[in-house]
């Protein structure tokens, strides 16, 4: 828990167990804690039964009208916090689970994810999933959208209409070698001027002042995007200083296309093109290697592990006990 004690107008309290981990592989319980939020969502401060004014701070909580107390068989946990969702793809969950990954791509997830051209069906899937992940603990979720500006756009309107921390990202995708012609950007200068809108738009919503919801630059994986489009987008995140999320050696597949191509790893070449940064999430991971950890390290850029997925898709197993061991920052 991020606890801040600092003045401010306490919004709410709550009282029961509380359970974190502070530290990896470190779990603390705290029974018959008072814990108390101010308007701004920030914890403010914690009181045990050992702390000098347990008794007095627990009273006038109590008569405080936003005061909640939890049962003796439940239990306070942060919400959890999910770093890499494809949120079109919410209709296909646990479908064709048997395809190789550009299978899967080609045959079912662009066919799907090209219908959120219609901003009617794009509301209706992305309402049911942000109210289905928040009802089962996700409070904060980084979001792939689609090519489509204005369903990216919908989507982080639901998530702030459900009081959802969220980084959303229109996905772009220009290389007519890898992308559909049903499904991508039709032109690179395209592609880059809809990122900059969904970030201008995303950034100056009404009621977002606080910045719950965020914009996070998103190109697919380097195989669907042209250098051009690499390099616009990196500038992008420097111009605005965005977040950045992308799939970095997710398949051997994947993997061997950018050494192919390129000449150097994912993670180098997303380096080159300036799309590796402290706020860079880096899904899958799986074939990185030791120069690769030690890049992405010192830069502070983080992963997102995807155990089910890298099973299905990946063939792989990322070496998560290596990167943590490395101190790279892991995510689920």
């Amino acid at each position: 828990m991020n606890i801040q004690n600092k003045p401010g107008n306490i919004e709410q309290y709550f009282f029961g167990t509380f359970m974190h981990t502070p530290v990896p592989g470190q779990l603390e319980i705290l029974e018959d804690a008072l814990l108390a939020v101010d308007t701004d969502g920030t914890i403010t401060s914690i009181h045990t039964s050992d702390s000098a004014d347990y008794s007095q701070q627990l009273e006038a909580a109590r008569q405080h009208p936003s005061y909640t107390s939890g049962s003796k068989h439940t239990f306070f946990i942060p919400g959890l916090v999910d770093l890499h969702i494809h949120a079109p793809q919410w209709p296909q969950l646990g479908k064709a689970l048997h395809l190789p990954l550009e299978d899967w791509l080609q045959n079912c997830t662009f066919p799907l994810e090209a219908k959120f051209a219609d901003v009617q069906f794009a509301a209706v899937i992305y309402n049911s999933l942000v109210k289905t992940l928040l009802s089962n603990g996700t409070t904060s979720a980084v979001y792939f959208a689609t090519v489509h500006e204005a369903a990216t756009r919908l989507l982080a309107d639901v998530c702030l209409s459900e009081g959802q921390r969220a980084w959303v990202g229109r996905v772009a995708m220009d290389n007519h070698s890898q992308c559909p012609d049903y499904y991508r950007d039709q032109s690179t200068a395209q592609g880059l001027a809809d990122s900059e809108s969904s970030i201008d738009y995303v950034r100056t919503m009404p009621g977002n002042s606080s910045a719950l919801v965020k914009p996070v630059i998103t190109p697919r994986f380097i195989p669907a995007c042209t250098d051009e489009m690499l390099s616009g987008l990196g500038d992008l995140a420097q111009q605005y200083q965005c977040h950045i999320q992308t799939h970095c050696s997710e398949s051997d597949w994947e993997h061997q296309h950018v050494i192919d191509r390129l000449g150097v790893t994912d993670t180098s070449a997303l380096s080159d093109f300036g799309l590796l940064t402290r706020h860079t999430v880096l899904a899958h991971s799986n074939f990185i290697d030791h120069r690769d950890m030690t890049l992405i390290r010192n830069i502070g850029a983080g992963i997102a592990h995807c155990p089910l997925s890298n099973q299905y898709f990946a063939g792989a197993v990322f070496p998560l006990r290596a990167a943590l061991n490395k101190g790279v920052r892991v995510g689920l």
